[in-house]
């Protein structure tokens, strides 16, 4: 039987749920203990696949291909297995699986309700990982926060459980905010006390509560909490706030968040968790020996959390070249033939974000036709490589009215368009290629030494395909296609054999990118653009030469 510890938040969201959740499952995975994530999302929407990145950030995608919240890319990187469908469970999920039992006559004429019927669902999906004899504990982060109407029946779920299952088979951690007030130069609890005695109103009695923090605690505001939340004093964590999420876990090992745990789990402590492979990334991420600027052309660029994977796989690429990689957001909607030069001269690489929609498509073949004319290392995902593709057909074969058909239904070189089994699917999440599929790579390609491999298995989220009727064309042109799907012969990877470092793939490898095992694409081109920010600095160095010696 897995033991189950319930993450909820408290004050207000955005606190770090997920981090603090990945950070203890991180833990106990190093101390030898198999463990999963799951995030339960209070939405109505069945999943975040139709949610504008703006409202959510970025959609990720599992093996399986669920579109999930993006927490779960924060519980692969962390602990470097992947999750799957049944690690995130949204309301409307939830709601569409009880009404459809209705409909076919499952409660058998009988009322249904929030409680039972609801909660019992929910219930269902909470034990469901631990029921295969696959983990020994299951983390479930509740999202949003305690006091909102939409999280209710999530509590009540829980204050279920935890009288259903054996005491020290369930544990719940709240995680709340401990304000600074400068005027007053003092921490505040009360904001926990009152988050803490709403969760308990509802019969949710939280064993552990995790301060998050801006200024160090002294011990007697630790006493205050653990007095008026009723727990231990040892279970009252700090949790301040660091310089990267990933020495979120050796903070977390600090302060014993995994022994109080293991305690009021009753699992034995038995060794320290193994940390030596986490501790060497620290190293390298804090300690680089370069620096290169990275241009991030999108169209989302405001927010952060759209790119969320990407961000993340640059600091995994990062640290494996000794590196560090500045990050420069370029919104593609403002990039034009006359400005590119002047916005992409400081770079030493260029990466073109996946994306929907005509919206700023124009700025980012501008920025796509500046890299490859010169030599600037060029790396381009899903939108990313269909755009490469039509810039090279407008650019190079000399078809200036190429275009996909997701932005010119009507273009007559449609270099990239739908498949003709999904041109009759109505459903918008219909049309979609999800999941990982295989990739077979072309022997003595770019792509094929990257990986090392002629075989390899990336994730999907796209519409749109290269059109192979012009393969041809691209391929007199000097654009190989270094990857394709075996079943369908579909392109998956594009390059330019003549170039430092031009690369486009249709599959998304920044969501299979984790600190102990970065994405090679992503660990490739930052080396090309240390090489490339290196063989700059030769450059200029001998030219302040030349004019020194004259």
């Amino acid at each position: 039987m897995a033991k189950y510890i319930f993450v909820t938040g408290g004050v207000t969201s955005s606190l770090g749920k997920g981090i603090i959740a990945a950070s203890l499952a991180k833990l106990l995975q190093a101390r030898g203990f198999r463990v999963t994530i799951q995030k339960f999302d209070p939405y109505i929407n069945v999943d975040p696949g139709t949610l504008n990145p703006y409202e959510h950030g970025e959609c990720y995608v599992t093996e399986d291909g669920a579109e999930t919240d993006l927490d779960l890319g924060h519980y692969e990187r962390f602990l470097n297995t992947p999750t799957s469908q049944a690690n995130n469970v949204t309301t409307g999920r939830i709601y569409q699986t009880v009404i459809n039992k209705e409909r076919e006559g499952a409660y058998l004429g009988k009322t249904v309700q929030v409680v039972p019927h609801i909660t019992d669902e929910i219930k269902r999906r909470i034990l469901l990982l631990g029921k295969d004899g696959k983990y020994d504990i299951v983390i479930t982060e509740l999202g949003g926060t305690v006091g909102d109407i939409e999280s209710l029946p999530y509590i009540e779920a829980v204050r279920q459980l935890q009288w259903e299952l054996d005491e020290q088979d369930c544990l719940v951690v709240h995680l709340t905010l401990i304000p600074y007030l400068r005027a007053a130069k003092e921490l505040k609890t009360k904001p926990t006390q009152h988050s803490v005695k709403m969760m308990s109103e509802n019969g949710v009695h939280p064993d552990v509560i995790v301060c998050r923090t801006e200024e160090p605690m002294y011990n007697d505001l630790k006493k205050k909490i653990a007095l008026f939340c009723n727990v231990t004093v040892d279970a009252v964590i700090e949790a301040t706030d660091m310089s990267t999420i990933y020495e979120v876990p050796l903070e977390m090992l600090r302060e014993k968040l995994d022994v109080i745990c293991m305690k009021k789990l009753h699992i034995p402590i038995e060794k320290e968790p193994d940390m030596t492979k986490w501790r060497a990334f620290l190293d390298k991420l804090k300690y680089p020996k370069s620096k290169v600027t990275i241009g991030l052309i999108g169209k989302y660029v405001e927010l952060q959390d759209a790119y969320k994977s990407i961000l993340e796989s640059f600091i995994h690429a990062g640290a494996m070249n000794e590196c560090k990689v500045v990050v420069q957001n370029i919104h593609s909607e403002f990039l034009t033939q006359e400005n590119v030069a002047e916005k992409l001269r400081n770079l030493d690489g260029l990466l073109v974000a996946p994306g929907f929609g005509h919206r700023g498509i124009e700025g980012k073949i501008v920025a796509i036709q500046y890299a490859r004319e010169n030599n600037l290392p060029f790396f381009g995902i899903c939108l990313g490589m269909q755009m490469s593709v039509v810039e090279f057909a407008r650019n190079v074969i000399g078809w200036k009215d190429a275009h996909s058909t997701e932005m010119n239904p009507d273009t007559p070189h449609a270099v990239i368009g739908l498949m003709e089994e999904q041109k009759k699917i109505t459903v918008k999440g219909g049309t979609m290629r999800l999941g990982a599929y295989t990739c077979e790579l072309t022997p003595g390609s770019r792509a094929a030494t990257i990986y090392g491999s002629t075989t390899i298995s990336e994730r999907h989220r796209h519409r749109y395909e290269f059109n192979g009727q012009y393969l041809t064309d691209f391929e007199k042109a000097g654009m190989i296609p270094s990857g394709r799907n075996p079943e369908s012969g579909l392109v998956e990877m594009v390059e330019l054999p003549d170039h430092p470092f031009f690369v486009g793939c249709q599959f998304h490898p920044e969501l299979k990118s984790t600190v102990e095992a970065p994405a090679p694409l992503f660990v490739h081109f930052i080396a090309a653009a240390k090489q490339y920010a290196e063989d700059k600095t030769n450059k200029a160095k001998v030219a302040e030469e030349k004019i020194a010696h004259q």
